[in-house]
């Protein structure tokens, strides 16, 4: 019942209907029981524990399958369940939307299994439908502060933070490509995330290093260039600063000794 640290290159979500145990969304520990749902966006790592046997749906998907579909590329981003961030990922479900999602996920299977060749617009529209009804329930309506000045600045920056973050660690940096000053951007995450532009680029460099190292055919000095540090001693400072403990003993403490783990 003990599933290894491994990462994801899709799309993942599971709806359990049984089970018991726990998990781990890029290394934060959660919960796993009826009723709860967690997705996961390409990229993340992801490991579990049961106790009880799970029972449940599982759906993967490309980062194109939607994409393809829909006039808006970025539609996923609208659904905070898609966010990345791991407390936005996991939810437990009211027993009306449970219900509404397993007739969904069985029309699906439905359609898979039919005679006839597989539609796969309407398992689309199915799948999207699924995403809807679970951002009601959870309140997370897809307009809400979308369309705002910050909202969409902020999102910008983590945009950019997810695409330079092994190359550009500067706040300043990023305020050039905002076309806003540094105080500006410093103020913005403080105001609505609580916290600061240069923590935001930190902690996406550290979680990466974490995801890297749970590859066990990389060296920590080939993580080290990966994320463009000087050499492998100033990484190990960081990392160590900032976690508490070595990388290579991160890695034990995160990965069995059974070889490497690679994507899925």
């Amino acid at each position: 019942h003990l599933h290894s640290a491994h990462r994801h290159s899709f799309y993942h979500l599971v709806f359990f209907t049984e089970g018991f145990g726990y998990q781990q969304i890029d290394f934060k520990k959660f919960e796993v029981k009826e009723g709860l749902i967690y997705f996961m966006i390409p990229g993340q790592v992801h490991s579990w524990e049961f106790e009880k046997e799970p029972e449940g749906y599982i759906i993967n998907f490309s980062s194109d399958y939607l994409s393809n579909f829909l006039l808006k590329p970025d539609y996923l981003n609208g659904f905070s369940f898609f966010s990345g961030q791991p407390d936005q990922q996991v939810l437990q479900l009211s027993d009306p939307v449970q219900q509404v999602i397993v007739n969904g996920f069985e029309d699906i299977l439905k359609e898979a299994k039919s005679e006839t060749p597989i539609n796969d617009d309407l398992v689309k529209t199915l799948l999207l439908r699924i995403f809807i009804e679970i951002a009601r329930d959870q309140n997370a309506s897809l307009t809400n502060n979308k369309h705002s000045y910050n909202h969409t600045l902020l999102q910008n920056f983590k945009n950019l933070i997810e695409t330079n973050f092994a190359t550009l660690r500067l706040p300043k940096q990023y305020a050039n490509l905002l076309y806003i000053t540094p105080n500006h951007l410093n103020a913005l995450c403080k105001d609505v995330l609580g916290v600061s532009a240069g923590t935001l680029i930190r902690d996406r460099v550290i979680l990466e290093a974490k995801r890297l190292l749970i590859n066990l055919d990389l060296l920590v000095a080939e993580i080290a260039d990966k994320l463009n540090f000087e050499d492998q001693s100033y990484f190990v400072k960081f990392f160590k600063k900032h976690e508490g403990v070595t990388p290579e003993k991160f890695r034990k403490l995160n990965t069995s000794n059974h070889g490497s783990r690679k994507n899925d």
